[in-house]
């Protein structure tokens, strides 16, 4: 006889999760047996142009935050979060079409570059703020490969073009600096780090 063993809960608190990623729902489900997910909102997800690009996911965390003002209840914690690749100081956007996710994955492509998650805990009473940062190596992607990786998995959905857990992250990254699953788009092991602490 299986056994569903669940692993403990972080905080006593309700934690609902206000992120329509379907990524972000399997990872946090890796340090939270159960959570609630928030309804969709419409957030303007605009900065202002002189906010550095490593700031930028933790102001867009926090405004996302501040969309679910009315709908955080008692013993209550929102998680929001956002995720940005940066490449010469850039930040590379999901890509509008095939021809920018070539672009993208071809200036990544042998070189390194960071991604960084900015998260949000919101209650009743307190907000807390953090960004976590992952630096990634890409080994030199062939244009065949490239070519490949858009057809077959279509990244459009990916923030830099790419998913690390797919295929290109194993025929491409030959290492990372870091929190893998922050690459994915949730950093665990700080999150876990502040459930665990987070009180009301």
């Amino acid at each position: 006889m299986v056994m569903n063993i669940l692993p403990p809960a972080p905080t006593r608190l309700k934690i609902v999760l206000a992120s329509a990623s379907p990524r972000r729902r399997e990872l946090l489900q890796m340090i939270a047996p159960a959570f609630a997910i928030a309804e969709s909102r419409n957030v303007d997800e605009s900065h202002p142009n002189d906010i550095k690009a490593p700031d930028v996911p933790v102001f867009l965390s926090r405004i996302k935050a501040d969309a679910y003002a009315d709908y955080i209840g008692d013993s209550m914690v929102l998680i929001t979060a956002d995720t940005v690749v940066i490449c010469d100081d850039k930040i590379l956007e999901k890509p509008k079409d095939a021809d920018d996710a070539r672009r993208m994955l071809s200036a990544l492509s042998g070189r390194a570059h960071t991604v960084v998650t900015g998260v949000t805990l919101r209650t009743t009473t307190r907000s807390i703020s953090f960004s976590e940062t992952t630096t990634v190596h890409f080994s030199a992607l062939s244009d065949s490969e490239i070519e490949d990786y858009i057809t077959i998995f279509s990244p459009m959905d990916k923030a830099g073009a790419y998913g690390i857990q797919e295929w290109i992250g194993a025929i491409g990254i030959s290492g990372i600096e870091g929190d893998f699953y922050n690459v994915m788009g949730l950093p665990l092991h700080h999150l876990y780090r502040e459930l665990k602490n987070l009180t009301i």
